[in-house]
């Protein structure tokens, strides 16, 4: 493009930020009278406002980036010294940066190819790393080294371009000076593709995209953007140049913007929101709801129920002193094999309008929370895992018992705080992980011992079990009337290739549902706070001094739940009836979960490590070997000890055995000789 050409565009383009009006107002010269007022050093242009102004140059931005931008950049440079020179000064040499929003076409990362090369495209994806800053010379200052003579190179690419003579006395002696040199930040971010584009069976696809500038250190690991910027490529070898044939792709950036904001990621027509708006006036909306949750697994009404409250949330609390109250809620599914744990899992991910699945077996630590890599070029990249990568949505994690402790350990901040921190290869950052997490355990007996206690039945550690608002045990219990009904449902749905009963809402307009419901920020009112404290002290009340009792934690489950059920009427205020509800569901959780299978009644001791018949137990136990032991600590014979314990009424002998196992393990006891034992 000649020289006339392009100063043909500057004039044009000068001309559409000048000139260019919106509701009577001059939408871009006032915005460039602001820029030293908010020290900005960029101006960000609609093209649709192009567009609309010149076609033809609008269409020249997306075909020929390259000879375009630089133009309207110098365009913006004159129009800003046109509203406010002293401060146009600063950008006299480069011009003042233009950044290019709202392009008509938005691709997938798997759409952009070798023919977008060199050309504006809009890529939509997830940021899965992003490196440190690092200082990008943009013009590069040479010194000769026979007169000293300064010379400088614009900077264009990835590798330095230096002269071969000195323009004023033609020394070949050239030397870069790093002082006089220029720079701007710079950072790599690696975009992939969505989970829910990605097609079954395949990789994600994904590029780095280099930005500078005033849009650096926007983005994080986790955050879904929209980047614009022109499609560059890199030899694939880097150090092969003149041999290899293989390029790989990357995307020079000019403009990203950050989604997420909205919590729903698909976009609501106002005829949507007035079927959302329609179907919530139904007086049995909820029961519709839980009908329409996965419709392809038989029952489960409660569980059901739990996970629409899970999937809809409810809204995070921020205090003025910057403290958060989670809004997540967390469940966890215990069943035997065969009870549909996984397809549950697989549909939330689906009907979730942001959702993760990872199996426990092939998750590690970094893989669930974050990892900092180093990239071949020495560059530290920090890479999002799984809990990051679903902020703002659902991580159902599967195989939950099958993780290795370490790795498992890594999800206590996150389901808590709600943060990954992060403290590797010289990195220390918080990343937000604003999720909930669905998790599906199976029992370490092969099926759920009902005769024994949750935290005998699974192997999970019990301060991450306390962290569950809701946890359901699925027992596969051969009853004829459910199990020919359970067989009907099956052989129907084979035979007619769809469901048996067709949900009342369908899966699109759930998901949509959902998404809108997510936007309510309901508050408690006093008959349903009268509900959940009555409840909260009843549980309370109902515990002696030596028991675990319900805690605050408890609490916050129950408002959670009660502002998730309003949200889903579409209500701003919390109902006594949704806080009934809510006590409803951690009723039925207590009365599974929290029961001391020796005494029939409910001791949160059980989620906590011990309940109360085994703690007394224990003192007894520890009290008797002590008397046993005397003042000289003579060694206990373990038949001796054994007698004793039952000899007291409060254990059988099978009881007593395992109790002596138990104080071994514990390190309370040790063996000092061949079956005779001592006190630590």
């Amino acid at each position: 493009m000649s020289e006339a050409t392009i100063s043909k565009y500057e004039e044009e383009l000068e001309n559409f930020l000048k000139v260019f009006s919106l509701k009577g107002s001059l939408k871009y010269r006032e915005r460039l009278s602001l820029a030293a007022a908010e020290n900005k050093k960029s101006l960000v242009v609609d093209f649709d406002d192009l567009l609309s102004f010149n076609i033809d140059l609008a269409n020249r931005l997306i075909k020929e980036p390259d000879s375009i931008l630089p133009a309207f950049d110098m365009a913006s440079y004159q129009a800003l010294r046109y509203t406010n020179p002293d401060y146009a000064e600063q950008f006299k040499r480069d011009g003042f940066k233009v950044r290019i929003r709202n392009l008509p076409e938005k691709l997938s990362v798997r759409q952009v190819g070798s023919k977008d090369i060199d050309k504006l495209v809009s890529v939509s994806g997830m940021v899965v790393r992003t490196s440190e800053l690092k200082p990008l010379m943009v013009r590069a200052a040479f010194r000769c080294l026979g007169y000293n003579h300064l010379s400088y190179v614009k900077q264009t690419g990835t590798l330095l371009k230096k002269p071969t003579l000195c323009p004023e006395c033609n020394d070949k002696r050239l030397e870069l000076d790093v002082k006089s040199s220029e720079f701007i930040d710079y950072q790599i971010l690696r975009i992939q593709e969505l989970p829910e584009e990605l097609p079954p069976g395949q990789l994600p696809q994904s590029f780095d995209v280099g930005i500078s500038g005033d849009v650096v250190g926007l983005a994080k690991p986790g955050d879904r953007v929209i980047v614009n910027g022109i499609v560059r490529t890199d030899p694939e070898f880097a150090f092969k140049t003149s041999s290899s044939r293989l390029f790989r792709l990357r995307i020079e950036g000019n403009y990203i913007e950050i989604l997420g904001k909205e919590l729903e990621l698909f976009e609501l027509t106002k005829e949507d929101e007035e079927e959302i708006k329609k179907l919530a006036l139904n007086p049995n909306i909820y029961e519709r709801l839980i009908q329409s949750i996965a419709p392809s697994i038989h029952g489960y009404e409660t569980q059901k129920e739990a996970i629409l409250l899970q999937l809809v949330g409810s809204p995070q609390l921020t205090l003025p002193d910057g403290v958060t109250l989670r809004g997540d809620i967390n469940i966890l599914l215990v069943g035997d094999p065969g009870t549909a744990k996984s397809e549950l899992l697989k549909y939330v991910v689906r009907v979730a309008p942001r959702g993760l699945y990872t199996s426990g077996k092939g998750s590690t630590a970094a893989g669930l929370t974050a990892a900092v890599i180093r990239e071949k070029s020495g560059v530290m990249m920090l890479e999002a895992g799984a809990v990051v990568l679903a902020d703002q949505g659902i991580a159902c994690i599967d195989e939950f018992d099958k993780m290795r402790p370490e790795d498992r350990s890594a999800l206590h901040e996150a389901m808590e705080q709600q943060t990954v921190s992060v403290a590797k290869g010289g990195i220390v950052t918080t990343l937000n992980s604003r999720t909930s997490i669905l998790a599906a355990a199976n029992p370490v007996f092969g099926k759920y011992e009902p005769r024994k206690n949750i935290t005998d039945n699974i192997n999970i550690p019990i301060p991450l079990l306390t962290r569950f608002d809701l946890i359901f045990i699925l027992r596969d219990i051969p009853d004829r009337p459910r199990d020919e009904k359970l067989a009907r449902f099956l052989l129907e749905q084979h035979r007619k290739g769809t469901y048996p009963i067709e949900p009342l809402i369908s899966f699109d307009m759930l998901r949509k549902y959902i998404a809108y419901a997510k936007r309510i920020n309901p508050s408690l009112t006093k008959e349903a706070e009268d509900k959940l404290l009555e409840y909260y002290l009843q549980l309370r009340g109902s515990m002696s001094d030596d028991m675990i009792s319900v805690t605050p934690r408890q609490l916050e489950s129950l408002i959670r739940l009660a502002k998730a059920r309003a949200r889903l009427f579409l209500r701003d205020k919390v109902t006594e009836e949704d806080a009934l509800r809510s006590i409803s569901l951690m009723r039925k959780m207590l009365e599974t979960v929290g029961i001391d299978v020796k005494t029939g009644k409910v001791d949160m001791g059980v989620l906590h490590g011990k309940p109360l018949s085994e703690r007394s137990q224990l003192m007894i136990a520890v009290e008797v070997f002590k008397n046993l032991e005397g003042p000289q600590k003579n060694p206990v014979e373990d038949k001796v000890f054994i007698q004793a314990l039952v000899d007291t009424k409060r254990f059988t002998e099978e009881e007593a055995k395992r109790m002596l196992r138990n104080l071994i393990i514990s390190g309370q006891i040790y063996e000092s000789k061949p079956g005779y034992y001592n006190k630590l």
